[in-house]
C-alpha cells in the first residue's frame, strides 16, 4: 500500500508569485493582457519548480496531470519536457537520483526510484521543463515516514532569459543551468525563461521588480537582434534598478551559435551586439548604476563547439558549462 501527499499542501519552491491562475504558473494573473500573449502561454510551464520532502523511503513514486498531450520535442527529450527529476541530499551535497523514463500518458503514474537503503534522507523532485503541470502527487510506502520540507524563506536568485533558461535541450528536469546553481549555491531560484521571447520588454521589468530577488540574472540576448538589444536593453535595466535598488543585476551576453567560428557573417553578427551590450553596460557603469556585473558570451558553452545539439541551444554538456561561467560571479553575491 502507498501513502500520496498532494505537493501544494507544504507549497513548491520556484514559483514567485501565489496569485496565479494555476497552481504551477510562473507569472501572476494580472500578466495576462499585460505581457505579450506568447509570454503569456509559456508562463504555465513550471520550469524551475520543485517539491523538497524527507523520507527513509526505499522506493518513490509519483503521480501527475499534465496539461498538453504533446510529451516532447524534436532534441528535447520527454524527461525533461514532461517527466519529472529526483535529486537527492549525500552528506550535504546534492547528487541524481533519477528521472523518469518512456512516459506516454498526460496522466502518469511511475515507480521513481527503487531498491535505496532505507535511511532518512531530503529529496528534491523537480517538475517538467515545458508541459505544463495540473497537479502532482507523492507515493512512499505506508510503513515509511514522510516530512514535507516547506519552501525556503531566503531571497531567491531570479534568472531571465530565452528557451535556454527555459531548459532546451536539457535530457532531465534539473540539469537546466539556474537548476544546477540553485543547487551548488544552495539558493532558490526563479525561473523566468521564455522560449524565443525572451526580449526585455518593460513589463517584465515591472513583474521582475515584484520579486524580492537575491541577483537578478538577465539573459535575453539569443532572442534579441543588434536593434532590439540598443531600443530596450538600458530602458530595461535601469527601469529594474529603479524599481529595485540595491539588488545585483548580472547581465549574460548571448551564447555563439556553435558554428559562428566557421561562418564570418553570424561571427560578426555576434560581435556587433555584443559590443553594443557592453556599451549599455558600461554607459550604465559610468552614469553610476552600482552593483551591476556583466558576463561575455563568447565561451559560455566551451570553446570547442561541443557544448549543443543544434549550434544554438544546449545538451548538459552546455549547461554544466554555463553553470560553471556564472558560477565565480554569483557565488559571492549569493552568499
Amino acid at each position: 500500500m502507498m501513502n500520496w501527499f498532494d505537493v501544494l499542501d507544504w507549497g513548491i519552491e520556484g514559483k514567485g508569485w501565489r496569485d496565479t491562475e494555476a497552481p504551477f504558473d510562473r507569472l501572476p494573473a494580472k500578466a495576462k493582457g499585460v505581457v505579450p500573449d506568447a509570454v503569456w502561454n509559456l508562463s504555465h510551464s513550471a520550469t524551475g519548480m520543485y517539491a523538497s520532502f524527507r523520507t527513509n523511503a526505499t522506493q518513490i513514486h509519483a503521480r501527475w496531470q499534465l496539461g498538453s498531450e504533446r510529451l516532447g520535442e524534436a532534441n528535447f527529450p520527454v524527461a525533461a519536457f514532461s517527466g519529472l527529476d529526483l535529486y537527492a541530499d549525500d552528506n550535504g551535497a546534492w547528487r541524481w537520483a533519477a528521472a523518469t523514463q518512456n512516459l506516454t500518458s498526460q496522466t502518469p503514474e511511475v515507480c521513481v526510484i527503487e531498491g535505496m537503503a532505507g535511511v532518512m534522507r531530503d529529496f528534491r523532485l523537480y517538475l517538467p521543463l515545458r508541459n505544463p503541470v495540473r497537479k502532482l502527487e507523492i507515493g512512499v510506502p505506508d510503513d515509511a515516514k514522510f516530512t514535507p520540507v516547506a519552501p525556503s524563506s531566503a531571497k531567491p536568485l531570479v534568472f531571465y532569459g530565452t528557451s535556454i533558461v527555459h531548459g532546451a535541450y536539457a535530457s532531465h528536469a534539473g540539469m537546466v543551468h539556474p537548476s544546477v546553481l540553485g543547487r551548488r549555491l544552495g539558493c532558490p531560484v526563479i525561473n523566468l525563461g521564455f522560449s524565443g521571447v525572451g526580449k526585455m520588454e518593460i513589463a517584465l521589468a515591472d513583474l521582475l521588480a515584484e520579486l524580492d530577488a537575491r541577483v537578478y540574472i538577465l539573459d535575453t540576448l539569443p532572442n534579441m537582434g543588434l536593434d532590439l538589444v540598443l531600443e530596450r536593453a538600458e530602458a530595461f535595466v535601469r527601469r529594474l534598478r529603479a524599481l529595485r535598488p540595491g539588488v545585483p543585476i548580472v547581465l549574460v551576453e548571448d551564447r555563439p551559435l556553435g558554428n559562428y567560428w566557421i561562418k564570418p557573417a553570424v561571427k560578426q553578427g555576434h560581435e556587433k551586439k555584443w559590443q553594443a551590450f557592453r556599451a549599455i553596460y558600461e554607459t550604465l557603469v559610468r552614469d553610476g548604476m552600482d552593483k551591476l556585473h556583466y558576463v561575455p558570451g563568447r565561451d559560455l558553452f566551451g570553446t570547442d563547439s561541443e557544448g549543443s545539439l543544434d549550434s544554438s541551444h544546449p545538451s548538459d554538456l552546455g549547461y554544466m558549462r554555463m553553470a560553471d561561467c556564472l558560477d565565480p560571479v554569483l557565488r559571492p553575491l549569493a552568499k
